[in-house]
């Protein structure tokens, strides 16, 4: 968002020696540590950090087990995307659709990172993660991690314990079948693309995204702002009675996930709004992304926001949930 603070220290750690120098260096001036990928999912707050925010540069991908499946061990500082389309060449399947996500491979089990239909949850076998608490290495189990819907222990229970330094993805070779997920369905039906290997579907996620998604690196925006909402069956009926056309998918546990820019729009703010008194907008592709068109600081987008939270919740009864972490 281009907002935010300064950091008292910074590093970068290209190695597991650098996190274990750098976490015993921050214990020993007793300075709390943030770690970090990319940055594109997060806010600063304005008053800044007053310890050492480590940049995980962690780099290496590499094929380590071809049985039942193929395992591949990641370096957590890996661009995503990348990773993403280094598999999708090797024509492996299980995470094509989460193409051109922003940010790094050990940020992917932070949030369980999902769309159209894939989830890291699906795919992630192990994580090595240096443990804050009592400076060690130590390796977690997919299961360990707790991964839920953009929610890791990572991101709840023990946020900020540990330093993801390396993640094992199983995928499988071949090809996703249809049904799709809605918004790739559609693209293959209207593109008459019969072609659904790993390759030729990530080209179709890319199209999808670049139509309508910014990018991080020229505008400033943590892409999608709020998750999308689950509500009781019972409270969902309510609102599709007042409601009718309401967007929603199916949820869990009886649950219905509704959506977040369908709740938005609806509420009075549509793709491409501008709000002069903050300096902040809504991209003009999608009403899901905040965008810093000229804001001040983090206090600007926080009210902006608010602002729309407050408006959901008026119309609706719903409460968003803002996704990028408020940080520190």
């Amino acid at each position: 968002m281009r907002l935010g603070g300064l950091a008292r220290h910074f590093a970068a750690a290209k190695t597991i020696e650098d996190v274990e120098k750098l976490g015993k260096w921050a214990q020993e001036h007793n300075l709390p540590i943030i770690t970090v990928g990319s940055g594109s999912n997060i806010v600063w707050k304005d008053e800044g950090f007053a310890g050492l925010v480590i940049a995980n540069q962690i780099k290496g991908r590499e094929i380590v087990d071809e049985n039942d499946g193929v395992t591949l061990k990641i370096g957590a500082g890996e661009n995503w995307d990348e990773v993403v389309g280094w598999t999708a060449e090797q024509g492996l399947s299980g995470i094509e659709t989460l193409s051109l996500i922003p940010g790094t491979a050990g940020a992917t089990p932070v949030q369980n990172v999902e769309a159209y239909g894939q989830q890291i949850a699906d795919t992630l076998q192990k994580v090595q993660v240096y443990d804050t608490q009592d400076s060690t290495f130590k390796e977690l189990s997919a299961e360990d991690c707790n991964l839920s819907y953009r929610n890791s222990r990572f991101k709840s229970t023990d946020h900020g314990r540990f330093i993801i330094c390396y993640i094992w993805l199983k995928l499988s070779r071949g090809q996703m079948s249809p049904p799709f997920h809605r918004g790739l369905q559609s693209y293959v039906d209207e593109n008459n693309i019969t072609d659904f290997s790993p390759a030729s579907l990530r080209k179709a996620i890319i199209a999808i995204r670049s139509a309508k998604l910014p990018d991080p690196a020229e505008v400033a925006n943590n892409g999608s702002f709020f998750k999308n909402p689950f509500v009781p069956a019972q409270e969902f009926r309510r609102l599709q009675q007042r409601f009718p056309d309401i967007l929603n998918y199916p949820g869990n546990d009886g649950t219905v996930k509704l959506s977040a820019m369908w709740l938005i729009e609806r509420a009075g703010f549509s793709a491409g709004y501008h709000d002069s008194s903050t300096g902040m907008g809504l991209w003009p592709k999608h009403a899901l992304v905040l965008v810093n068109e000229h804001a001040h600081s983090t206090a600007d987008l926080l009210a902006f926001k608010q602002k729309i939270v407050e408006k959901v919740e008026q119309t609706f009864g719903v409460i968003l949930e803002q996704e990028p972490e408020l940080l520190p």
